[in-house]
């Protein structure tokens, strides 16, 4: 059935229908202008929200490889203070000079290791403060986004709600219309559509110029759109031509007005005559 429509489809039947879908889907284009920027808005809450979820953990993972190295580092000073203890008790039992210096390099070492590991903790300490105020301000703006979140998804909603109806019984004009339309001439419209900055794929002529870009038409041009014999495009911007009769678009044709006539006053010869006399 759907075929038999395309083949009996004249040009003219053809531009109608298309210049039909242009508008049903400029009202879809409306549709979708009223919901704005807000799902982009939505998409991009989302995105930041994952992120900053991403950032949390990361966060947290850093405090906890902190938390146990210091843990490590004071294992480490008790280890060493037992053994600094362990050589001291060791110096009163030292039979040469050679024992004793051993044993005080060795208490020496272990109390540079005490110090060394003071100084890590101290400085892990303070990164795990650093980084616990990172987790306070992201769990902060994690809340202050979600809270964004549901207000434009709510706001989302409601105006989804308010043009859900009309878009789809929209969109399922316009696929009725899609199946009288011949594939190649829907394909192409289509492209030029897509390609259009403001979405219109048919427009109509307007004050001798075309309805998209606004480029003057000549007049065999004109002419050639007014017959309905082929399908036109604009040279400048590709977008395909019709008449405003065929978009139901009246135009007013400009009435000419009559130059008016000059009155010569006309000064009697006799009158001449009598005043040189």
């Amino acid at each position: 059935m759907a075929k038999k429509e395309v083949a009996e489809l004249n040009v003219e039947g053809k531009l109608q229908v298309l210049y039909q879908l242009q508008t049903t889907l400029s009202a879809i284009d409306e549709k979708r202008a009223l919901r704005g920027e807000l799902p982009m808005e939505v998409s991009d809450l989302e995105d930041e929200l994952e992120g900053l979820s991403t950032r949390l953990e990361k966060i947290q993972h850093e405090v906890n490889e902190f938390e146990t190295a210091i843990k490590q580092k004071k294992q480490d000073i008790v280890k060493a203070t037992d053994l600094v203890e362990r050589y001291k008790q060791q110096l009163d039992q030292v039979s040469n000079n050679r024992e004793y210096d051993s044993l005080t390099k060795e208490i020496e070492f272990q109390q540079l290791e005490i110090e060394l590991c003071e100084k890590k903790i101290n400085e892990g300490t303070l990164k795990v403060e650093e980084r616990k105020r990172d987790l306070e301000t992201t769990r902060a703006l994690i809340e202050e986004r979600k809270v964004d979140l549901v207000e434009k998804k709510e706001e989302l909603d409601e105006i989804m709600q308010e043009t859900r109806d009309e878009e789809d019984k929209l969109r399922e004009k316009a696929r009725e219309l899609e199946v009288k339309i011949d594939e190649r001439l829907l394909t192409s419209f289509k492209r030029i559509r897509r390609n259009a900055r403001n979405g219109l794929g048919v427009v109509y002529v307007q004050r001798d110029a075309c309805g998209g870009c606004f480029n003057k038409i000549p007049p065999q041009r004109q002419l050639d759109i007014k017959m309905h014999k082929k399908i036109i495009v604009c040279e400048y911007c590709g977008r395909i031509l019709i008449d405003p009769e065929l978009a139901g678009v009246k135009t007013e044709t400009p009435v000419e007005e009559k130059p008016k006539r000059k009155r010569v006053i006309r000064k009697k010869k006799d009158d001449d005559e009598a005043v040189e006399a």
